[in-house]
């Protein structure tokens, strides 16, 4: 494939994922989870003094948010969008759909960079360089599966779900790929033709990118809790990996390796204190203390036998609910037929791959394991590495904890499609199996393809069409409304009573009314937890409550805000509030 053709399709691939991420972004899904509010909001209160909402400033370790410290990075890749576009669902959306963008276009260079006969030594003490079979050459090689591999990410429905909404998990998936392309391009021997042009080839730039390649594994760790456990355990494994290249480049190393000390100082700081380790506690399968109940239970059921104290230990059985909860993330009815469980990350009739992927993705492992070209053994490495943290969690499978495997799935899918096209190219001009025989190889690629379009095509209809109706519950969809409608007739009324029914009502106030972060730190009732939960009880005069109800009666005029079946019989309805499917959400009323 020539350079001009090359350019021309990766610009394709990048516009289409563009469109898939960027088209009515503002509007689907339907509506801000409160931690993508908490994100705008915080973006905006950092955009206007440098403090976050409760007031720390500059905050490098951590942004407290409902008692959960979440990595800060995409609060202030926030700041920008927020102070061009606004404080609004775009805005707030913009970082995670503009990096999966990203993602997909350093994926082809990744993958490029990693299959290529000449573009990186062979790890280890080899120098002899791999070489590619007669059918890959045939095909374009490294380009075309680089090329394969950038557009199956780019309509992943996975990839997509995930960019077209504040997870910050989507960004550290980026500095995770672009880590791992800059420090393949820093122990390269030479560069790779076409990108860069050959007249850059002779500047060393080894050292720069080794240091960049630190950087952006550091930025990882800063933008989510899991990018915490997987990037120590990726920059090992390449370390080890290319152990004997890093050992010829000591000095450079040495600058990389300060530099990623002084940047995750910070961050390991924050990690050896209580808050750091209040949400994996929260979360864990090692602090579910039904696993130690059992194992007792079924050691009393052997009288305590000496045996039983060996099979039935309750670190043995942890150890075993660890490896169940690995491989539920690679379940094939989350990864081919329905996804992730829960409707923020999927569709629920479209899994976090196509279930076209299928066969191309299992033969793309069988066939890279068997040919073991280039640096294939980073794919699986990685793939394997971004579950590890994800399977301690008690909720699998899980799409956003197991992002950081992104695209290695996509990667495997590929080498599968490019294997099978490579079968295809084989088969003899001679071979008549109908009257269009000289036509087949067409026909079987066309045959293949016109089925993923139809499993793209019925994706795409799912999420635009009948996800935001099915689903706009899940968003927590309704607060825009009823705070516009608040807003509206506010200065009636001495006090509003807002259920808390939905969840964290207050960061919705703050984000739609566009409310002084200045003023919100003097004025808010924050009630703070023992172990770290923060509750915002009101500030000016809103109050945030559990029970509506309990509240009536007050002398004063006040609006009520709540669920319809929890309004009382006598209540006075001035506006009800539905979802998307028709069903009510919300009630103002007054007694």
């Amino acid at each position: 494939m020539t350079n001009k053709k090359l350019i021309i399709v990766l610009l394709g691939i990048i516009l289409v994922a563009s469109f898939l991420r960027f088209y009515k972004l503002s509007h689907n899904p339907p509506s801000l989870t409160w931690d993508e509010v908490a994100w705008g909001y915080n973006a905006y209160s950092l955009g206007i003094d440098g403090r976050d909402e409760f007031g720390r400033f500059l905050p490098l370790d951590y942004i407290e948010s409902f008692g959960d410290f979440k990595p800060p990075m995409y609060a202030y890749l926030d700041i920008l969008p927020v102070k061009i576009f606004g404080l609004n669902e775009f805005a707030v959306r913009f970082p995670s759909a503009f990096f999966g963008i990203l993602t997909v276009v350093m994926t082809y260079f990744l993958v490029r960079r990693l299959f290529h006969p000449r573009g990186v030594p062979q790890a280890g003490r080899q120098t002899s360089q791999p070489r590619l079979t007669a059918a890959q050459h045939h095909l374009g090689g490294a380009e075309t599966l680089a090329l394969f591999s950038a557009f199956f990410l780019a309509i992943s429905p996975w990839h997509i779900n995930l960019s077209r909404a504040a997870f910050e998990a989507n960004v550290a998936t980026f500095f995770i790929v672009l880590g791992f392309f800059l420090f393949l391009h820093a122990i390269s021997s030479r560069g790779v033709a076409s990108f860069p042009p050959r007249r850059w080839n002779s500047i060393d730039t080894s050292g720069v990118s080794l240091v960049v390649a630190t950087i952006s594994f550091a930025l990882s760790m800063y933008t989510f809790n899991t990018a915490r456990i997987v990037t120590p355990l990726i920059v090992l494994v390449l370390a080890i990996g290319f152990r004997h290249q890093l050992l010829r480049m000591k000095k450079r190393v040495a600058v990389a390796f300060l530099t990623g000390i002084i940047l995750v100082v910070p961050l390991f700081q924050f990690l050896i204190t209580p808050q750091a380790q209040l949400r994996f506690h929260e979360v864990n399968i090692f602090s579910d203390i039904g696993v130690i109940e059992r194992t007792n239970q079924e050691m009393e059921n052997d009288n305590n036998a000496w045996w039983s104290k060996i099979i039935h230990n309750r670190r043995f059985a942890y150890s075993v609910e660890y490896l169940k909860h690995y491989f539920d993330n690679l379940n094939p009815s989350f990864l081919f037929i329905k996804g992730d469980g829960n409707p923020k990350f999927s569709t629920q009739d479209v899994g976090s791959l196509y279930l076209w992927d299928f066969p191309f993705f299992v033969l793309g492992i069988l066939f890279l394991f068997r040919q073991r070209i280039a640096h294939w053994w980073i794919v699986p490495a990685w793939m394997i590495i971004a579950i590890i943290p994800a399977a301690t969690a008690r909720e699998t499978p899980h799409a956003l904890r197991i992002e950081a495997a992104l695209p290695t799935f996509q990667i495997f899918t590929a080498y599968g499609v490019f294997t099978f096209i490579s079968a295809v190219s084989k088969i003899p001009p001679s071979l008549k199996l109908w009257r269009a025989g000289k036509h087949l190889k067409f026909f079987i690629v066309f045959f293949v393809f016109s089925l993923l379009f139809l499993n793209f095509t019925y994706y795409l209809d799912g999420y635009y069409a009948h996800y935001p109706r099915e689903y706009s519950g899940e968003w927590q969809y309704g607060y825009k409304d009823v705070i516009s409608y608040v807003k509206s007739v506010e200065g009636q009324y001495d006090k509003v009573y807002f259920t808390e029914s939905l969840g964290r009502p207050y960061i919705y106030f703050l984000f739609y009314t566009q409310y002084d972060p200045k003023k919100f730190r003097q004025e808010a009732l924050v009630e703070r937890e023992t172990f770290g939960f923060v509750h915002v009880n009101g500030f000016d005069k809103y109050r945030f409550v559990r029970d509506v109800k309990s509240n009536a009666g007050s002398s004063e005029r006040v609006l009520y805000v709540d669920t319809p079946a929890n309004a009382p019989e006598s209540a006075q309805i001035l506006k009800n509030f539905y979802l998307l499917n028709g069903e009510k959400t919300l009630a103002a009323y007054t007694l």
